[in-house]
C-alpha cells in the first residue's frame, strides 16, 4: 500500500512540478520571444499582411499570457491530483479487503464460475498492462532525455520524467509530453531547434509508442488499438482527465463484466480483441 501511495503521489507531484517549472521559466525568455515575434511579423509583412492586422494579433498574445494559460492548466492538474485522493482512500479499503478476497472468490465460483474467471483475468490483464506501460514509458523517457541533451534543451530530465508519466495515457500522452520541450526549444534555439525536438519525439513515438507498444499492449490485454483509443475518448468524457489514465483498466473491467462473464457474449471477443495471424488462418482456433 505504501509503495502504491508513493508511486501515485510521485507521479502527481512530477506533473505539477513540470508545469510549474515551465510557467516560471517562460518569463526569462522574454527577449527571445520578442525577437521571435518580430521575425514572424516581418515574414507576415512580406506575405502581404498589413501592419495593423499584425499589431492587432500581436497585442493579443505575449509570453505572460502563455504563462497565465499554463497556470490555468496547473489548476486543472491540481484538480486531477485531488481526484487521486479518492483513489488513495479507495485503494486503502481494497487492500484491507484483499486479505479475504481469495476466499470470497472461491465461494462465488460455486455459483458464478464464469464471472469469477472473468474478474481473475481482468486483474491479471491490468497488472500486465501496468508492467508493459511502465517498461515502455521508461524506455521512451530515457531516449527522450538523450535526444534533449543532444539538442541542448533546458531541464531534459524533467521533460523525460513528464514523458514517462504521460506514456500511461494512451495515444495522446505523447503530445502532452512534447509541448513543454518543444516550446523551450523554440525559445532557446529558434524554429530550427523546435522542429528538431518535434522530429526527434515523433520518430521515437512512431517507432516505440505507435508501432511496438500498441502491439504489445493489445496482445497483453486483449483490446484492439482502435478500441484502446475509443476507450480513452469515452472514459475521459465520463469521468474527466482521470479517465485518460484509467481508460484501459476501466475498459478491461467492462469487458470482464459484459463479455467474458457471459458465455453468450463471448463472440464479441472477435470484434474487440487484436487479430493474430494464426487466428486468421485458423478461425476455429485449431493449430
Amino acid at each position: 500500500m505504501l509503495v502504491a501511495y508513493a508511486a501515485l503521489l510521485a507521479m502527481a507531484a512530477a506533473l505539477v512540478l513540470a508545469l510549474a517549472r515551465l510557467a516560471t521559466l517562460l518569463p526569462s525568455y522574454e527577449a527571445q520571444f520578442t525577437s521571435l515575434v518580430d521575425q514572424v511579423t516581418g515574414r507576415l509583412g512580406e506575405l502581404g499582411v498589413t501592419q495593423q492586422q499584425i499589431k492587432t494579433a500581436a497585442s493579443q498574445f505575449d509570453l505572460n499570457s502563455l504563462a497565465r494559460v499554463l497556470q490555468q492548466v496547473l489548476i486543472g492538474v491540481a484538480g486531477v491530483v485531488s481526484d487521486l485522493g479518492f483513489i488513495l482512500v479507495l485503494l486503502f479499503f481494497l487492500i484491507v479487503d484483499g486479505s479475504t478476497l481469495p476466499q470470497r472468490l472461491e465461494a462465488a465460483a460455486t455459483q458464478r464460475p464464469q464471472l469469477v474467471e472473468a474478474l481473475t483475468s481482468f486483474a491479471r490483464a491490468t497488472r500486465q498492462y501496468i508492467v508493459v506501460s511502465t517498461v515502455f514509458g521508461l524506455l521512451v523517457s530515457l531516449v527522450d532525455v538523450a535526444a534533449l541533451y543532444w539538442l541542448d534543451v533546458p531541464l531534459p530530465w524533467l521533460w523525460g520524467l513528464l514523458a514517462f508519466i504521460t506514456n500511461y495515457i494512451p495515444n495522446i500522452g505523447f503530445v502532452l509530453g512534447l509541448i513543454p520541450p518543444a516550446l523551450l526549444g523554440l525559445l532557446e534555439g529558434g524554429v530550427r531547434q523546435a522542429v528538431l525536438v518535434i522530429v526527434a519525439y515523433s520518430v521515437i513515438n512512431l517507432v516505440i509508442q505507435s508501432l511496438i507498444q500498441p502491439k504489445v499492449v493489445g496482445d497483453t490485454v486483449g483490446l484492439s488499438i482502435t478500441l484502446t483509443f475509443l476507450s480513452l475518448v469515452f472514459w475521459t468524457f465520463v469521468i474527466g482527465p482521470l479517465g485518460a489514465l484509467l481508460a484501459v483498466p476501466l475498459s478491461l473491467l467492462t469487458k470482464a463484466l459484459l463479455v467474458d462473464a457471459d458465455p453468450a457474449s463471448r463472440w464479441l471477443d472477435v470484434l474487440i480483441a487484436p487479430v493474430h495471424k494464426g487466428a486468421q488462418d485458423d478461425p476455429d482456433g485449431e493449430r
